[in-house]
C-alpha cells in the first residue's frame, strides 16, 4: 500500500510520497466520521432493501422478475462500475469522487422514495448502483490516503467496529419503518446522513490522488462488462416466465457471451487493464475468486429469497424479519478478530475448505423449516441455520481476503481486492437471476399438484395461473368461500416452501464446491504477509456483514 503525505493534512492535497505524514487527531476524527456514515448510507440500503421487497411487491403490484430487477438493477451498475470507481478517485481526488457518489446515491435515493410504479424504482435503483459504485471505494481509499502506516491500523479498525454496527441496526430499522411508516422511509434515511457527510466532507477532510496512478481508465473494458452482464441477466430472468427458446431470451443471451468474451480479449490487449488478467495465473488467487463466486452466489441468492419465505409464508412481521438475520451479523462482528488469526495458526488453505463446508450444513438446515407458527418458532427453525452459516462464513472471510492478497505482488494488492470485491458482488448479480429459474420452475410444478386435488372453477384457476409471476405474491380470489380460500393460501405456501427447500439445498452444493475448489487450488502454506492483511480482512468483514447487499 502506499504511503501519503500531506500539505498540509487539513487544507491541501495529499499525494503519493515516500514518507507518510499522518492527520492530525482533529481532522482524522473527521475523516472517520465522514466515511464511516458515507459507507453507512450504502450498508444500510443494502441491508435492508430485500427485507422491504415482501411489501413493495405487494404496494407496487410487481411481477417477480420486477422485484429480481429491484436488486439486480442496483448491483449490476454495482458491480460492473466498482473497480472503475476506485481508479477515478486515485485520477481525480478521492473526496471529489466519493462527494459524487454520496450526491447520486442520495438523487436516487429520493428517486426511489417518490417512484410510483415499479419501472421508475428500477431505473432508480440503476442510478443508485452508480452512486454506489463510486461511493464504496472511496471510503477505504480515504483512510488509507489520510493516516500513516500507524495510525492506518486503528482508524481502519474504527470504521469497521462503527460500519458493523449500522450493518446490525440496518436490517431492524428497515423493518421497523417497513412495518410503521412505509417502505419508502428505507430510502429517505439516507437524506439527512448525506447532508452530514458532503458537510464535513468539505470542510475538513483533504483531498487526496494518486500521482502515480496510470491516467488512462479502461472505458471500453468497463462499457463491455456492464452490457454483458446485463444482458446475461436480463436473458436469465424472462427465461423464468417466458422460457429459454423465446428469441429474446436466446438474444439477450448471445449478446452477454458475446460482449464478455470481448471484455476478455480487451483487459488482455490493454495497456492499462481494469481487470489485469496476469493475475489469474497464480492457482491461489484463481481459487479463491472461484470460491467467492461459488459461495457468495449461494449466499445472495439464500438471502434474496428469505424474506419472501418469513413474511408472506411465515407471517413475520417486517420488523421481526430483519431481526432473523441479527444473529449472523453479530457472529461476523464478534468472531471477526478471532478468525483473522486462524492464517496466523493455520495458512489459509484449511480455514477455506472447514469454513465454506461449516456453511454448507448452514445453507442445508433451511431446507428444514415448513409452514410453522411465526415468529415464536424462529428459535428452533431458522435461527440453528442462520448461526451455523453464520460460524461458517467467519471461518471463511478473513482468510479469503488474506489469501486474495497474499497471492499477489504488494503492488497488485489494492486491485486484487477490488477485482475479489467485484467477483463476490457479480455472483450474487447472476445467483438471484439463475436462483429464479428454478425457484419458478419448482413453485408452478408444486402448485399444479396442489391445484390438481381442489377442484377450483375455470374462472378462479385462470385468476390464480395469470398470477404465477408473482409466487407467493398470488392474490386469491374473493369470490370463492372461506375454505377453498384457506386450501388456497396453503397450496401458495407450501408451492413456495418446495422451492426455497430446493435452493437451499443447491446453495449447500455450491458451498461444498467451493471448499473443493480451495483444496485443489488454494497453496497449503500460509501465507507471507498474513499478518500485514489481518487489519484488511476487518475492513472486509465489515463489507461482508451486510445483510441485504450480503450479496458483498
Amino acid at each position: 500500500m502506499a504511503n501519503f503525505v500531506k500539505s498540509p493534512c487539513d487544507e491541501g492535497v495529499i499525494r503519493s510520497a515516500p514518507q507518510a505524514a499522518p492527520c492530525s487527531p482533529h481532522v482524522g476524527t473527521w475523516v472517520l466520521v465522514a466515511t464511516i456514515l458515507g459507507s453507512s448510507m450504502a450498508f444500510i440500503v443494502g441491508s435492508v432493501v430485500n427485507v422491504a421487497l415482501p411489501v413493495i411487491q405487494r404496494d407496487l403490484n410487481a411481477t417477480t422478475s420486477d422485484v429480481q430487477w429491484i436488486v439486480e438493477a442496483y448491483s449490476l451498475f454495482l458491480a460492473a462500475l466498482i473497480l472503475v470507481g476506485g481508479s477515478l478517485g486515485d485520477h481525480f481526488g478521492r473526496r471529489r469522487i466519493f462527494a459524487i457518489g454520496i450526491a447520486i446515491f442520495t438523487l436516487s435515493s429520493i428517486w426511489c422514495g417518490l417512484s410510483p410504479n415499479v419501472l421508475q424504482l428500477i431505473l432508480a435503483r440503476a442510478i443508485q448502483g452508480i452512486g454506489g459504485a463510486l461511493l464504496v471505494p472511496g471510503s477505504l481509499a480515504i483512510i488509507s490516503a489520510s493516516f500513516s502506516d500507524e495510525q492506518r491500523g486503528r482508524a481502519i479498525g474504527t470504521w469497521s467496529g462503527f460500519t458493523a454496527i449500522t450493518s446490525v441496526a440496518g436490517p431492524v430499522l428497515g423493518g421497523v419503518l417497513v412495518q410503521y411508516a412505509s417502505w419508502r422511509w428505507v430510502f429517505f434515511i439516507n437524506v439527512p446522513l448525506a447532508v452530514v457527510v458532503l458537510g464535513v466532507l468539505f470542510w475538513r477532510v483533504p483531498e487526496s490522488r494518486d500521482a502515480d496512478a496510470s491516467r488512462r481508465l479502461d472505458w471500453w473494458g468497463t462499457l463491455l462488462v456492464t452490457v454483458g452482464l446485463g444482458a446475461l441477466v436480463y436473458g436469465l430472468i424472462e427465461a423464468g416466465s417466458i422460457g429459454f427458446g423465446n428469441t429474446l431470451v436466446l438474444s439477450a443471451l448471445a449478446v452477454g457471451i458475446a460482449a464478455l468474451l470481448a471484455f476478455l480479449l480487451v483487459e488482455a490487449r490493454t495497456p492499462a487493464p481494469m481487470v489485469p488478467l496476469t493475475l489469474f495465473r497464480s492457482r491461489t488467487f484463481s481459487g479463491a475468486n472461484l470460491l467467492t463466486l461459488l459461495l457468495y452466489g449461494a449466499l445472495g441468492g439464500l438471502t434474496f429469497f428469505l424474506p419472501f419465505n418469513l413474511i408472506q409464508v411465515q407471517g413475520y412481521p417486517p420488523s421481526a424479519a430483519g431481526a432473523a438475520f441479527v444473529p449472523f451479523i453479530l457472529i461476523m462482528f464478534l468472531l471477526s478478530r478471532w478468525a483473522g488469526g486462524l492464517v496466523n495458526r493455520y495458512g489459509a488453505k484449511l480455514p477455506l475448505v472447514v469454513g465454506p463446508i461449516i456453511t454448507a450444513v448452514g445453507f442445508a438446515l433451511f431446507a428444514l423449516p415448513g409452514i410453522e407458527n411465526g415468529p415464536s418458532s424462529y428459535w428452533y427453525t431458522f435461527f440453528p441455520a442462520v448461526v451455523v452459516m453464520g460460524f461458517g462464513m467467519v471461518i471463511t472471510v478473513a482468510p479469503l481476503t488474506t489469501t486474495v492478497m497474499g497471492a499477489v505482488e504488494q503492488r497488485h494488492a489494492g486491485i486484487a481486492s477490488g477485482i475479489n470485491n467485484a467477483v463476490s458482488r457479480t455472483a450474487g448479480l447472476l445467483a438471484i437471476a439463475i436462483f429464479g429459474i428454478v425457484v419458478l420452475s419448482v413453485f408452478n410444478s408444486s402448485l399444479d399438484s396442489y391445484l390438481a386435488t381442489l377442484h377450483l372453477s375455470p374462472d378462479v384457476r385462470h385468476l390464480i395461473d395469470v398470477q404465477r409471476i408473482k409466487l407467493v405474491g398470488i392474490t386469491i380470489p374473493t369470490n370463492v368461500g372461506s375454505e377453498a380460500q384457506v386450501a388456497l393460501k396453503r397450496a401458495i405456501d407450501e408451492s413456495f416452501v418446495n422451492s426455497f427447500r430446493l435452493v437451499s439445498l443447491i446453495c449447500a452444493a455450491l458451498a461444498l464446491v467451493s471448499a473443493l475448489s480451495a483444496w485443489l487450488l488454494v497453496e497449503g502454506k500460509k501465507p507471507q504477509r498474513a499478518e500485514s492483511t489481518v487489519e484488511g480482512s476487518q475492513a472486509d468483514i465489515a463489507y461482508s456483514s451486510r445483510s441485504g447487499d450480503l450479496s458483498s
